[in-house]
């Protein structure tokens, strides 16, 4: 019985319908990226310092700049090692003194200005930014400032749940359906959050948000590896990451025109509504409707793909009756992802390559929001070092093969953080080089842990086995925050010596997985078990 690689090498591996198809899944690629590291914009911390109402009634006597006023208002702060706590307090003097000097109100009034009494914050913030953030508008600093930790968490905490109920849904009743229901989710959420009333409200809807966002890009991963051929899953894979990229560029110039956290929400939500029309333009995956013995479904799909590619399909191979089509469908289950000792060892390695990407990934761009430089610019630079970061594997992975390129970029971004981290801030050009290579390295991680993921499980367990390895990416991604932001405050480059030692152990791991190059993907345990003795 021809197997539906045998069928689609007759109908076209990746022809004008597959080509169709992963144009369409791309879109839904490059809107993933606000959900994912959205924060860096809108959670922007701006300079603040604590307001004072006796400086602003003085600054409007004497004239002052901003600049001038948040001067007077607390003592001055700023650069590593920098006592940040000063923008939490304020000087405790009496503004109101008559005769008091514009030029030198402190001087006038103490003398000695090592010697004024510094006090809590008790009227709120000035924030030194042209817009707005989560940060500006909730107030998230000083004894709040957890609360922005916790708003990224808990985006990761639901991309931790939703992969792994989401990634069982989609295998237990189709693709599509689950990427459907993802999808009208994530942009009734994503709008809500626009106009939520209050910092809860917000943490709430970008919760739900993350509960399926991420699942359903995964879910269109899987989608589009299981319409193509052998031959081009290394492309497809590459192709969907490299949307991804092109969002980064969308989203830093949207950020730039909408500096405005809740008009920028809205305008990278919006359309997500547009996705609903998969309905009509994608059809259900061949290879999980086999693989629930749905033939006769299978066969029109494959009939749907050989029209979309101009195409006839041989008469040889429209029967997909099997002797056991009658047989027990495949369900997928937990334990399988652990039974067996290859796909046991697979799963482990590829939670931890996950947990690495997504550290590594977020904690890069998050250690690059509490550095100094052009926010929008130094993004912008270490998105660009995405594509060849793609190029590169485009040339690598079908010639040399998985693994070697992984352990290589895991080394690469290793290598790349712990530069970044012992280079003095002096030299700020190569902490940036550094930091982009590093970001580079990472990239290419991401990219062929995404490629590698589904090539190692059987077909009835591929989307569920995808998606909780991925779930420890949402467990890294929970942490990171924390890990950036709290430790920066001991040593501002502690977490990229972190983050140095959990990319060479994973380049190490990654080595014993079996190479997957030129090999079809398996359909069954047994096939999945067997892969490493042909290594």
């Amino acid at each position: 019985m021809p197997t539906l690689d045998d069928i689609l090498e007759q109908i076209g591996e990746f022809d004008f319908f597959q080509k169709k198809t992963l144009f369409v899944l791309c879109l839904l690629s490059a809107t993933f990226v606000p959900i994912y590291v959205g924060i860096y914009f809108l959670g922007f911390i701006p300079e603040h310092r604590c307001f004072n109402p006796g400086v602003a009634e003085l600054s409007q006597r004497c004239g002052w700049s901003l600049e001038q006023q948040l001067n007077h208002m607390v003592p001055k702060w700023g650069g590593h090692g920098a006592d940040f706590s000063s923008r939490c307090r304020r000087y405790e003097v009496d503004w109101n003194t008559t005769g008091i000097s514009c030029t030198d109100p402190l001087g006038s009034l103490v003398g000695n200005q090592s010697t004024v009494p510094l006090g809590p914050c008790r009227d709120g913030w000035v924030y030194d930014s042209p817009g707005t953030s989560l940060v500006t508008e909730f107030n998230l600093v000083c004894e709040d400032s957890w609360k922005l930790d916790l708003f990224q968490s808990c985006v990761n905490a639901g991309f931790f749940i939703g992969s792994v109920s989401i990634g069982y849904l989609a295998d237990r009743f189709g693709r599509k359906l689950c990427l459907l229901v993802t999808v009208l989710i994530n942009a009734v959420s994503g709008v809500l959050m626009a106009f939520a009333p209050s910092y809860s409200w917000t943490v709430i809807f970008r919760l739900i948000q993350g509960l399926v966002s991420k699942a359903g890009w995964l879910t269109g991963y899987v989608l589009i590896a299981e319409f193509v051929g052998l031959t081009y899953r290394r492309a497809v894979a590459i192709i969907y990451q490299l949307a991804f990229s092109v969002g980064l560029l969308v989203l830093t110039a949207l950020a730039y025109a909408v500096p405005h956290w809740r008009w920028l929400q809205l305008a990278v939500t919006l359309p997500n509504f547009f996705f609903l029309l998969y309905y009509w333009c994608l059809p259900e995956s061949p290879r999980w409707l086999i693989s629930q013995k749905q033939n006769d479904k299978a066969m029109e799909v494959i009939k749907h793909i050989a029209k979309g590619n101009k195409k006839q399909l041989p008469l040889f191979y429209q029967n997909l009756n099997s002797e056991d089509e009658d047989g027990e469908k495949l369900k997928p289950s937990f334990l399988d992802l652990v039974r067996t000792p290859q796909i046991r060892k697979h799963t482990f390695i590829l939670m931890y390559s996950w947990f690495t990407s997504s550290v590594l990934y977020q904690g890069l761009i998050m250690h690059m929001g509490v550095a100094t430089g052009n926010m929008y610019l130094d993004f912008l630079y270490s998105a660009l070092v995405e594509f060849p970061a793609a190029f590169i594997l485009m040339l690598t992975l079908d010639r040399i093969g998985r693994r070697y390129p992984w352990a290589a970029a895991n080394v690469m971004a290793g290598g790349a953080c712990l530069i970044t981290a012992l280079v003095p801030d002096t030299l700020y050009w190569l902490k940036m080089t550094a930091a982009c290579l590093g970001r580079m390295g990472i990239t290419m991680c991401y990219e062929i842990t995404c490629l590698v993921n589904p090539e190692l499980y059987p077909t009835f367990l591929r989307n569920l086995g995808v998606l909780v390895c991925s779930s420890m990416c949402d467990l890294g991604g929970i942490i990171t925050p924390f890990l950036v932001y709290r430790l920066a405050e001991l040593w501002h480059e502690l977490p990229l010596v972190i983050f140095a030692v959990i990319g060479l152990i994973d380049a190490v791991l990654v080595l014993l997985l079996p190479e997957m190059k030129g090999k079809t993907l398996p359909e069954t345990i047994e096939d999945a078990e067997n892969l490493h003795r042909y290594s």
